[in-house]
């Protein structure tokens, strides 16, 4: 084939639900392929570590049941990956009985539905370490140690365009993923066609999170990408949006400490000669990407491990002598807690609103905070009623902290909630790694069967 055309409705499926309106106009424009990535790291350890979702399970069943009926209104196959945000085993498995129970629901055809997991047993990377093959950190991270291992719930490998290739070339008509690279999603259809490697990882690059590559912002909406042996092209659906130059190559940019380039198993994408063109009202060009296969095939770890439970209290400040003492009401809040708990087994954190609490010490304008100030205290410890008790102590100490000059007995600070309120258990990233093995596909197991009346 000369082209192929593939379109992305949403760039964190289920997040938020799609917009069906460009989405239909997406249909309307006869894709080779429907597909969406359901994954990311942008929503913290938690959902991993406790093998849950982000998401309301409504949203993830509405976006997958506009892909599963457009998908076989036309038919063309539907590809879903990192399933559930995570891509756990617990993940996949919910979507695929969410196709099986759309199918039934919709009186659908037959059709071959094809899923692969992406979770990995502790023991098979303990087993790798002691082989004396090292896991090795990404981002300035220590080699993986059995210490941090055994600190592990649980693991996802990300895995490539590999599994989804076979799926593809197993003749499925619905693929769910676990654990994925964003961009192999799009890839793998692209090169199951025999379009070149640049083109395609290009391809997944910028359409992996949708509307986002488009202008002006507007998230949720669908655009098509459309892949050549020699070029790309970036249309958006919604009848406001453009994908421009700008947008694009902006897009292609975003998410990684180097802006050019995109690592995935089995290589690296070099966007750094890319050429946009504007060659349409909505559509730009690209092209001058290259690939280049890395030397040995690694494949990246995500795992994350329980700290503890976890409380939350909320307290305001308007008193501008507080305001400016606010790093002394804390230590106090924290010196009554060292009292109560003594120095270990817990962890009091905070985030002032109104001064840095969105970019901690990176924030330029910490010294100058606003006239009022939100300090989010989150308490953490092994247990809830302890968790509760930290958080309790962390947060209602703000109000009785003693600072020099103070003569009233009103107190600085004032409670959202007199309470606090129970948060989701506390997780660390733990695995931040790469794994080598000898086979792309030994670390994803596959499965299909034939889903419909």
């Amino acid at each position: 084939m000369d082209s192929l055309k593939i379109i992305c409705p949403n760039g964190h499926l289920g997040f938020a639900p799609l917009k069906v309106e460009s989405f239909r106009l997406g249909v309307a424009a006869k894709p080779d392929f429907i597909a969406a990535d359901s994954g990311s790291d942008d929503i913290g350890p938690v959902p991993l570590g406790s093998d849950g979702c982000a998401s309301p399970k409504a949203w993830q069943e509405h976006d997958l049941e506009q892909m599963l009926l457009a998908s076989r209104e036309i038919g063309v196959p539907m590809i879903v990956g990192s399933a559930g945000d995570t891509g756990s085993d617990s993940r996949v498995d919910m979507y695929v009985q969410i196709i099986r129970d759309l199918a039934a629901r919709h009186g659908l055809a037959p059709f071959k539905l094809g899923w692969f997991y992406s979770e990995v047993d502790k023991e098979t990377v303990r087993a790798k370490i002691a082989s004396g093959s090292p896991v090795q950190g990404l981002d300035a991270r220590a080699d993986l140690d059995e210490g941090e291992l055994d600190a592990t719930d649980r693991i996802v490998a990300v895995a490539g365009v590999h599994p989804y290739r076979a799926l593809i070339e197993d003749g499925c008509d619905v693929i769910i993923g676990g654990r994925s690279s964003d961009s192999a999603i799009f890839a793998a259809a692209a090169l199951s066609r025999g379009f070149p490697e640049a083109q395609a990882y290009y391809l997944g690059k910028v359409l992996e999170c949708a509307s986002f590559c488009a202008e002006p912002y507007g998230a949720k909406e669908t655009v098509l990408g459309e892949i050549t042996r020699d070029w790309v092209e970036v249309t958006a659906m919604h009848p406001g949006q453009r994908c421009t130059v700008a947008s694009v190559a902006g897009h292609a940019m975003y998410e990684r400490s180097n802006p050019f380039h995109e690592h995935v198993a089995g290589g690296v994408l070099d966007m750094t000669d890319c050429r946009y063109e504007q060659v349409a009202e909505k559509t730009t060009r690209v092209t001058g990407m290259r690939f280049a296969p890395a030397d040995d095939f690694r494949v990246k770890l995500e795992g994350a491990g329980k700290i503890g439970e976890r409380f939350v209290g909320m307290a305001g400040i308007r008193d501008p002598y507080t305001i400016a003492h606010v790093d002394e009401v804390i230590e106090w809040a924290r010196e009554q807690t060292r009292e109560r708990f003594g120095e270990t087994g817990w962890a009091l954190h905070y985030n002032v609103f109104g001064r840095d609490g969105v970019m901690g010490e990176m924030e330029p304008l910490r010294d100058r905070p606003g006239h009022e100030l939100l300090i989010v205290v989150q308490g953490v410890a092994p247990t809830r009623e302890m968790a509760e008790e930290v958080a309790m102590t962390g947060t209602r100490q703000l109000f009785y902290a003693r600072l020099p000059d103070v003569k009233g007995t009103a107190g600085g600070v004032s409670f959202v909630f007199d309470e606090v309120m129970p948060a989701s258990p506390g997780y660390r990233w733990t695995l931040n790694h790469t794994m080598a093995v000898d086979d792309p596909l030994e670390l994803f197991p596959r499965h299909t069967e034939t889903v419909g009346a």
